[in-house]
């Protein structure tokens, strides 16, 4: 790899010879600016503004423009002569675990290589230091006409170098989080730990560009004169109104586990709310009235209730009286019928025995 920074790695009183080389690439497609009608490429060109001819880029140098208007030319050799110590050097000034570092001041890659043979044993020093530490080294220099901050660590068996952002670089985030009061119960928050739990694990590796994927193809075709345009695909909005939180969650969880051939819910579960209309208070006045008025109206109904609850019971209770009654009587009656038969049967009887018998003649 093509090194674009030769300096050195100052490390207390420990000087580490080091080439810059980059540690990312950019795999995005870069298009060119055509003339549509004949296709011709639109170009660029610097011109001045003083003679309006067109200028080399060997005849092009820096300058500051003042407030005026005017221009300050500084050059390379200007730069080159600033006391600047870390001008040709990484500068360590302390080492820090990487969980003080945000993520947020992470900006470019580099991979430092050593640069000669005498630079390996310090190189290679620096490097088991950091590992056995387990911290970060966090460094000055400059780069590209300015200075620039720096963290150090290891990656496999190299030290890489991530630019970081200064301090006074980070935004506050003001004005950005959601406004107002807002409660997340304790249920959302376990399918919420469900679904990280399922899309948590991936391999970093199988992650591809799609797109640009896509794209290469599809340049590939128009260059082998076979492109036809793919069917328009069927897009999920992505956004919408948050009917049900819990369902969105569940639905989101057992479309992971599909997606993985794991096992998932029959069904979702909907969150079923129990909703009561309040009565609306137009005034404290009204309010009031009809709060007594709903009072004497359930008063009386209960008293109503009350009293056709008595009277039922005292019908009742009349009507048991009467039937014990009528059948006292009858018992009664049945008795006498009773007496008066077994008094004629004696009598019959008595009559019989009194009475002579017939002889029978001879």
């Amino acid at each position: 790899m093509r090194s674009i920074w030769n300096g050195a790695i100052s490390f207390g009183l420990v000087s580490i010879p080091i080439k810059l080389v980059n540690a990312t690439e950019s795999h995005s497609i870069s298009f060119r600016q055509i003339h549509l009608s004949d296709g011709g490429r639109i170009r660029y060109r610097k011109v001045c503004e003083l003679d309006g001819e067109e200028v080399a880029a060997a005849e092009i140098g820096k300058g500051y423009e003042e407030a005026d208007g005017s221009i300050i030319p500084i050059t390379d050799e200007d730069l080159a002569q600033l006391p600047i110590a870390t001008a040709k050097t990484i500068e360590i000034v302390s080492f820090v675990p990487a969980e003080e570092i945000d993520p947020l001041q992470m900006d470019a890659a580099y991979y430092l290589a050593a640069n000669g043979p005498t630079a390996a044993k310090p190189y290679t020093l620096l490097r088991e230091a950091l590992k056995r530490s387990r911290k970060v080294a966090i460094a000055k220099y400059a780069l590209r006409g300015r200075e620039r901050l720096g963290m150090l660590r290891v990656v496999d068996d190299v030290i890489a170098m991530h630019g970081l952002l200064w301090p006074d670089e980070i935004r506050v985030p003001e004005g950005v989080a959601p406004e107002g009061k807002v409660s997340v119960r304790e249920a959302e928050l376990d399918l919420a730990d469900a679904l990280m739990a399922t899309l948590g694990e991936v391999e970093m590796d199988s992650l591809t560009d799609e797109y640009r994927e896509a794209v290469e193809a599809m340049i590939s075709a128009k260059s082998q004169g076979a492109f036809e345009p793919p069917s328009e695909a069927e897009v999920q909005p992505a956004g919408g109104k948050v009917i049900d939180l819990m369902a969105a969650l569940e639905k989101s969880v057992n479309a992971a586990k599909a997606s993985r051939g794991e096992a998932t819910q029959a069904e979702v579960t909907p969150i079923r709310r129990k909703t009561a209309a309040a009565p609306k208070a137009v005034g404290g006045k009204k309010s009031t009235s009809t709060a007594k008025k709903t009072t004497a109206g359930t008063r009386k109904t209960a008293s109503a209730k009350s009293t056709a609850t008595r009277s039922a019971a005292a019908g009742s209770a009349k009507s048991t009286t009467a039937k014990s009654t009528a059948t006292k009587s009858t018992a009664k009656s049945t008795a006498k019928s009773t007496s008066k038969a077994a008094s004629a049967k004696k009598t019959a009887a008595a009559a019989k025995k009194a009475a002579p018998r017939k002889r029978a003649s001879a």
